[in-house]
């Protein structure tokens, strides 16, 4: 199948794509959020040229030959853009298939248990406990994520003395059976992220993500190397020769892909493939309620080294009006603590009318 045109529906924070192909048969995807009527630019300009009337069966060599094409530009943006193409593209051979996508990478359809991921620094540690105690005792959730630090903050706390606090707060609160995830957001040096993960360590805690600045692999690993929690990382890099380099190191106990900063479902499974022989778990970073968590959630019910939870994001309107109101039906219902892939063909959604009127529309088609 050749393909026959990229459309685009556009805000400056969510891009969804229509993928056609000359027969006819059709898909939706997504760039990654935020900034997005920039990313589609992108798309439209460095990715539509390589790929239009192009066969779309190889994916991978597809994708390969807008990252050779393009090699000027190896960064961020390009493989977001790259990501909107190839989630369409899964849809649409989901639905001429008439599978969902995860049956499609070899998995079917159930539930994921899943973690409620707390996006706010800007809270009360008092405040943020009894928020998520509700949701704990209203959607049956058994693994809770919160912030420490500053964001990128180098070793400054959102206000001082927040980190001590929230860390013993949400232990006392939660209980000892609940699993407590947290994530610095590559505030720390080595020694201040060490000095918190023994905190961390202390009170139980699980997961302790991106405790240094992410590029800065060594220091990631020095952490790693000293402590006994699960240091976690790696959503913010898109390169794969960074992702084999930070596999081979074991900078990280788990690895922690956002499938639309990478560039898609395709070359995420790349990086679940070297994280497998690696003998790494994969908790993919997935922090709204955009497509991408669908996406993830499909991605873990077919790999054999998913790890324990999927992210799933709690902030509503109040933090993210951008995301209310997208699809004509929510593929996002939390029962017991679980979210629910479906078995429809594809992704399983179909975008709300009314917000692609709304939208920016641009498309690209084969000469």
């Amino acid at each position: 199948m050749k393909l026959k045109s990229i459309e685009t529906f556009t805000n400056e924070f969510i891009g969804f794509v229509r993928v056609t192909t000359e027969d006819g048969a059709q898909g939706w995807g997504q760039v990654s959020t935020y900034h997005s009527d920039i990313t589609v630019q992108v798309l439209h300009r460095q990715v539509a040229p390589w790929t239009l009337g192009k066969d779309i069966g190889d994916l991978d060599n597809l994708l390969d030959t807008v990252t050779d094409r393009e090699h000027k530009f190896p960064g961020s943006y390009l493989r977001r853009a790259m990501a909107g193409l190839d989630t369409a593209i899964w849809d649409l051979r989901g639905k001429l298939a008439d599978k969902p996508v995860t049956a499609l990478l070899g998995g079917s359809a159930g539930t994921l248990r899943a973690y409620a991921s707390s996006m706010r620094r800007d809270i009360k540690p008092t405040d943020e406990a009894a928020r998520l105690k509700r949701l704990m005792e209203e959607k049956g959730f058994d693994a809770f994520k919160v912030r420490a630090g500053s964001e990128v903050g180098r070793d400054q706390d959102e206000w001082p003395g927040r980190t001590e606090e929230i860390i013993p707060t949400m232990r006392k609160a939660m209980g000892p059976d609940i699993d407590l995830l947290i994530d610095a957001n590559s505030c720390y040096s080595p020694e201040r992220a060490i000095e918190v993960g023994h905190i961390l360590e202390d009170n139980g805690f699980c997961h302790y993500e991106e405790p240094c600045p992410y590029w800065e692999l060594e220091q990631t690993k020095q952490v790693t190397d000293a402590l006994d929690i699960d240091v976690t990382g790696g959503e913010q890099d898109c390169d794969l020769s960074t992702w084999k380099r930070m596999i081979d190191m074991r900078v990280v106990d788990i690895v922690q892909p956002d499938i639309l900063y990478l560039g898609g479902i395709s070359r995420t499974m790349r990086v679940v493939g070297m994280a497998a022989s690696a003998g790494l778990p994969v908790t993919p970073h997935c922090a709204n309620l955009s497509m991408v968590t669908l996406f993830t959630m499909h991605l873990l019910r077919a790999i054999p080294n998913a790890g324990k939870y999927l992210e799933f994001s709690i902030e509503g309107a109040e933090y993210y009006p951008w995301q209310e109101n997208l699809f004509t039906r929510s593929p996002y219902t939390i029962e017991d603590g679980k979210a629910i892939v479906t078995d429809e063909p594809g992704w399983g959604i179909e975008i709300q009318p009314e917000w692609l009127t709304n939208s920016c529309y641009q498309i690209s088609s084969a000469s």
